[in-house]
């Protein structure tokens, strides 16, 4: 499956139904065993995957949509690994990516093939694809090669360590930066306070959170907000004009991604909790 998601204007979320909303900013569906299921967003021209190789691998396909020979012809991609142990195999050169490692490949790498070390536990790859005008060389970043850095306070229940995976002064890309965020016990706010970022698009990708669990994400412009009922291994579209937070109801990490005017990670507006509506 792959589907074409189109940009959205911020006032129409005030009119929109809890199924608008899911059809227009939440894929569920990405990581389906056996299959490579994607979508292409009109914000920022990305690409999502969601590849789950079982007992055979995955190649990554091109798309009509792209107008291209392959997928990263004219653009670069981030890959994070979401479950079992597997590999990745780009060009010739082959990756062992275990649980939450990162693989940054370059515009021009033609050929990409994915497999699970264990079928009953099978790898999960979140693909994020952006424009690239630059080819720059593949990059492996395993957990703990990334920067590290230790966010919120146990008193306001956001305490988290941000894993910053492809980014502005480390691993290079055109346009990518991309990581995770792992939400510490006994937290439960991944993001606050909130922000918009007006120069780039974001797309959260949630993970490790039990299967009857879920995360209310919040979204919208700060004084028309929402909220998305989030489960384990959904995508939320974050437009840029759009606030991104949210409250699990139990412990959960998640991929952030995002492609846009630029790379640098302080590039946001945040907004007081207090003006939220």
């Amino acid at each position: 499956m792959f589907e074409i998601r189109y940009g959205s204007n911020p006032r129409a979320i005030a009119r929109m139904s809890t199924a608008e909303l899911r059809e227009q900013y939440l894929a569920g569906h990405l990581f389906t065993p056996g299959q490579v299921n994607g979508a292409y967003l009109h914000d920022d021209r990305i690409v999502v995957l969601g590849v789950v190789p079982t007992d055979v691998p995955l190649e990554i396909p091109t798309y009509d949509p792209l107008r291209a020979d392959f997928l990263l012809q004219r653009r670069e991609a981030g890959i994070i690994n979401v479950g079992g142990l597997g590999s990745i195999e780009a060009d010739g050169e082959l990756f062992e990516m275990v649980h939450t490692a990162c693989l940054y490949l370059g515009r021009g790498t033609r050929q990409i093939r994915m497999t699970s070390a264990d079928p009953a536990n099978p790898a999960a790859f979140y693909v994020f694809s952006a424009a690239a005008h630059r080819s720059l060389p593949a990059a492996l970043v395993r957990p703990g090669e990334g920067a590290q850095v230790e966010l919120g306070t146990a008193a306001g229940v956001n305490r988290r360590t941000l894993n910053q995976c492809i980014w502005e002064g480390g691993t290079p890309s055109a346009q990518i930066a991309m990581g995770f965020t792992q939400v510490h016990s006994g937290s439960a706010w991944n993001t606050m306070p909130a922000h918009t970022h007006d120069r780039r698009t974001e797309c959260y990708v949630y993970f490790d959170l039990p299967e009857e669990e879920r995360v209310l994400h919040v979204m919208g412009e700060p004084d028309q907000t929402r909220h998305l009922v989030v489960a384990n291994r959904d995508l939320v579209i974050s437009p840029s004009w759009s606030v991104h937070c949210g409250a699990g109801t139990a412990s959960y990490a998640f991929v952030w991604a995002t492609a846009g005017e630029n790379q640098t990670f302080d590039d946001m507006d945040h907004v007081r909790t207090s003006d939220l509506r």
